[in-house]
């Protein structure tokens, strides 16, 4: 059962007597929980409706296009509580964040629902049979899993939970059914690594086609790590060796299956100082959310925009800020745009993660406090430019609470932001189109 919040003026609900604060209790006699069975149950063309008002049950018998909304809102996204992790896991980022932040930042989300509606990755520890008999009988595809190691011993060591071994079983239900699936390993130095990644990707690879792909990212740490797991961070011989282990394993995959099913993510190549493959290695790009292929996607862009784009002919004085990491990339792709429009003058400034530790050089997690500290006094031009990912809340605000006004009024400056997109960046940089 859940509370109608309001009903869509002129609706097909509203025509039939339904309002808000009325209770739906069932489609069609099917149970109604959250989302999912909403959405799934109305997209029969007929609905026979179960509700209550004020207590009393009524029912409402409608027609619809198959598709059709019928003007129902609820109070929030789910229809539900999200539903929080259920482990302790040594790796998790979010216990390694300092206090004194938004409240929604410490928040672990493990919702197989939001697996299916917006990608997350979830551990499935939180799951029953009746939540697996679901997701099999809508056929809920694809569903993103955090394997971390197909170990059954060893992930219940990694994420501090009993039933983290148990509920590994779930994918092979999942396999059977043919429901696709996303996966991914957060790489520990002396953890699951080394042998213990082979075992992982064998047992992952035997459930081809339905695991689709897997990512190999490493364990992101900071430096709020008192009291904590110990683990260290892979040097940058270290993080060849990963990158050459899953390389040959997806070789292999490959020759055997036509498709490389295992991709490390782009931190590996980039602090091992390798070059990143180029774009026809990763495929669809099934994992570029993970930070997998990236790089790849957005170089490949930018040059598609470069061969038949144009710049804006005004000189143009602008700086762009980046993290630690992409910091190479982005001053080669400026490099660029310098060397063809010799009427735009760029700087590319390096923000190293002061608010994280040093170790985090992703540009997603750096704040508006390092950039005010890194930035004063430099030569910013007419307009700063910095990557989207540094936002979150609806874009405005950096992870440590400044927003992006404040950062501007503080560098008096404006600022642009520029999407992990080739032709948005050059679009941007250049001020022209990209044809």
């Amino acid at each position: 059962m859940v509370l109608i919040g309001s009903v869509g003026r002129g609706s097909v609900a509203a025509r039939h007597g339904i309002e808000s604060g009325d209770v739906l209790i069932s489609l069609n006699g099917n149970e109604i929980r959250d989302v999912l069975d909403y959405r799934f149950y109305l997209c029969q063309t007929v609905l026979d409706m179960r509700l209550s008002r004020a207590g009393k049950e009524y029912s409402v018998r409608l027609k619809k296009g198959e598709y059709d909304d019928i003007g129902l809102e609820f109070e929030t996204y789910l229809m539900d509580k999200k539903h929080s992790c259920a482990n302790n896991c040594v790796f998790c980022f979010i216990d390694q964040m300092p206090a004194g932040l938004r409240n929604t930042l410490y928040f672990k989300d493990d919702d197989s629902r939001l697996s299916f509606l917006q990608g997350n990755y979830i551990t499935m520890t939180n799951l029953g049979d009746r939540d697996i008999d679901r997701m099999i009988s809508m056929h809920l595809s694809p569903i993103n899993i955090s394997v971390h190691t197909t170990n059954p011993e060893l992930r219940v060591q990694m994420l501090r939970n009993k039933n983290a071994g148990k509920s590994l079983d779930y994918m092979r239900r999942l396999y059977e059914a043919g429901i696709k699936m996303n996966c991914q390993i957060v790489l520990c130095r002396g953890i699951n690594d080394g042998e213990e990644l082979t075992r992982t990707m064998h047992d992952l690879a035997s459930m081809y086609p339905q695991v689709d792909s897997v990512s190999v990212v490493p364990c992101g740490m900071t430096k709020f790590r008192d009291g904590l797991y110990h683990i260290d961070p892979f040097s940058a011989d270290e993080s060849a060796a990963v990158v050459r282990q899953v390389e040959d394993f997806a070789a292999k995959c490959r020759d055997y299956y036509g498709e490389s099913i295992f991709y490390c993510g782009d931190e590996f190549y980039l602090e091992a100082g390798l070059d990143i493959p180029q774009g026809e290695y990763y495929g669809e790009y099934s994992q570029i959310e993970n930070g997998v292929g990236m790089i790849a996607s957005m170089r490949d862009e930018f040059h598609a925009a470069m061969d038949g784009g144009t710049g804006d002919e005004r000189t143009r004085d602008i700086s762009i800020a980046t993290g630690a990491l992409a910091y190479d990339f982005i001053s080669g792709l400026t490099d660029e745009i310098k060397s063809r429009f010799g009427n735009i003058n760029i700087q590319v400034y390096k923000i190293e993660n002061d608010f994280f530790g040093r170790t985090v050089t992703v540009s997603g997690l750096v704040t508006g406090v390092d950039l005010a500290a890194q930035l004063s006094g430099k030569h910013l031009g007419d307009t700063l430019y910095i990557p989207a990912s540094m936002l979150r809340h609806g874009g405005d605000l950096f992870l440590c609470g400044m927003s992006i006004d404040e950062l501007a009024d503080e560098l008096g400056v404006s600022i642009v932001t520029v999407e992990n997109d080739g032709y948005d960046f050059y679009e941007k940089i250049t001020g022209g189109n990209n044809g």
